[in-house]
């Protein structure tokens, strides 16, 4: 009798806490998604205050997580461009005056918890400024040194200095940092480059943090098995692997099979974390380019899949929900001045909506299994189900010969450039539509119309084309 009382009494505490005891992450991150915000680019301000007024809109979206880039005070040593790297930190229990002051970061933030949004932060480990303030406050062995005792960096981040995670006061400082803002009520934290700080690291300071932070979501810029267990280092981390796949079926370099073959392996080596799923991050657009750039007409068609595959947790970055298809500046002031919504915002929200409603998407182990289907060649078509709620998702890319990349013209109010965007070859678009036959085992609603279907239906999608049908 005593054993039983033990564990209806664990259960119970549990339950206050408000997991399941299933839980393997915070019951609020099964379902959400997560919008990274670009502050200095936002609004022709670039503040704190100019972003919160935008909040409404974000809210009527759908979007749960609001993923801040870098906001504390960046270095001007070294600085790049004339505003500088969000990721070059002068110090990190201090807000870039750029973007307002510190009453103003906490007002965003209790205001976007006011309307239901969690609020994380963008943690950079790796590396400092040259003139962060522990260069000068710290021991000198705070910063890997060459043999002159010279504080080095890595890659071309020359307006960086990468800090010695041999140091364990290094370590004791991150942490303290980090429980600086969650003190001041941030939900967690994206680790920027997490991959590159020694795993020993993060599995040194996240326990302890997560033990007094239980409800926080921690999301790892990596794709590394050493950094994968939820219980003590991250609940997410980047699919990579997916993004450039992605970007390869659009192009023509990938198939579906390469597809099919990814998703298989990728279940097996992480079974537990969550996956962000994207088709655009700050990386990515000033860099590589916008996802017209790289996926031209099946750009949708690949976000489709990232909000429906297995173990996803989709990312939408700041001005997608718009069809924004320029390349924002990285340390230059590069405003977004119209927001007005049109059909990519309905696109968008419609996912957003799917993937709140129906559980069968639901990431890591909570969401149904993937089933394939057979189908045309060049289409990717499967089907997830928990419980009797299900989606089915088809999406033709087409044939495999590369052709140039189809012009991306401007609308009059979406922000695209006048012109064509420079893009990599592409899938042939040009090919004939094709159709099969799908039998639906009950009533299904097309979430981008609509429209209801049952029965027996013949479905005819061209390539760049999509459906998604849920129950």
């Amino acid at each position: 009798m005593r054993k039983l009382l033990v564990i209806i009494s664990a259960a119970l505490a549990l339950a206050a806490c408000g997991k399941a005891p299933e839980a393997l992450h915070p019951e609020w991150t099964y379902d959400s998604v997560v919008y990274e915000v670009n502050i200095r680019q936002f609004t022709p301000e670039g503040t704190f205050k100019a972003f919160e007024g935008q909040l409404p809109r974000l809210k009527e979206l759908g979007v749960d997580v609001l993923w801040l880039m870098p906001m504390y005070k960046i270095g001007v040593e070294g600085r790049k461009g004339t505003l500088g790297s969000y990721y070059a930190i002068a110090d990190y229990k201090k807000v870039n005056p750029e973007f307002g002051t510190m009453e103003d970061f906490e007002h965003l933030v209790a205001e976007a918890h006011r309307l239901g949004f969690k609020v994380i932060l963008d943690w950079v480990a790796n590396q400092t400024a040259p003139d962060n303030v522990w260069m000068y406050e710290k021991p000198a062995e705070f910063y890997e040194r060459d043999e002159n005792g010279n504080a080095i960096w890595e890659y071309d981040w020359t307006d960086t200095r990468s800090l010695n995670y041999e140091c364990r006061e290094v370590w004791a400082a991150q942490d303290d940092a980090m429980r600086f803002w969650l003190g001041k009520g941030v939900d967690g934290f994206r680790c920027d480059a997490a991959g590159d700080v020694p795993a020993e690291f993060w599995k040194g300071i996240l326990p302890g943090i997560k033990a007094d932070y239980p409800d926080i979501y921690l999301l790892a810029e990596a794709e590394r098995d050493n950094i994968a267990d939820p219980r003590e280092t991250f609940d997410a981390n980047y699919a990579w692997e997916l993004h450039h796949l992605l970007n390869g079926l659009a192009q023509g370099g990938k198939s579906v099979q390469d597809l099919k073959d990814y998703v298989a392996r990728d279940a097996a080596r992480f079974k537990e974390q969550f996956r962000l799923m994207f088709t655009s991050n700050h990386d990515e657009n000033s860099w590589a380019g916008t996802e017209f750039e790289r996926e031209g007409a099946a750009a949708n068609a690949c976000a489709v899949l990232c909000f429906t595959l297995p173990a996803g947790q989709p990312l939408i970055y700041t001005g997608q929900e718009i069809g924004l298809s320029r390349r924002l500046a990285f340390f230059e002031k590069d405003s977004i001045t119209d927001w007005s919504p049109n059909g990519q915002t309905a696109f968008w929200k419609a996912l957003v909506d799917l993937k709140h409603n129906n559980p069968a998407l639901a990431a890591g182990e909570r969401g149904g299994e993937i089933v394939w289907w057979e189908a045309p060649e060049g289409w990717v078509a499967f089907h997830r189900e928990v419980k009797g709620n299900k989606v089915i998702v088809l999406a033709s890319f087409g044939s495999a010969e590369p052709q140039e990349a189809p012009a991306v013209q401007a609308e009059a109010n979406d922000n695209r450039p006048q012109g064509e965007v420079n893009a990599a070859p592409f899938r042939n678009l040009q090919a004939e539509p094709v159709t099969m036959t799908i039998k639906l085992d009950g009533k299904y609603t097309n979430v981008f119309t609509g429209e209801k279907l049952e029965g027996d239906r013949l479905i005819t999608l061209a390539p760049g084309d999509y459906l998604v049908l849920s129950k």
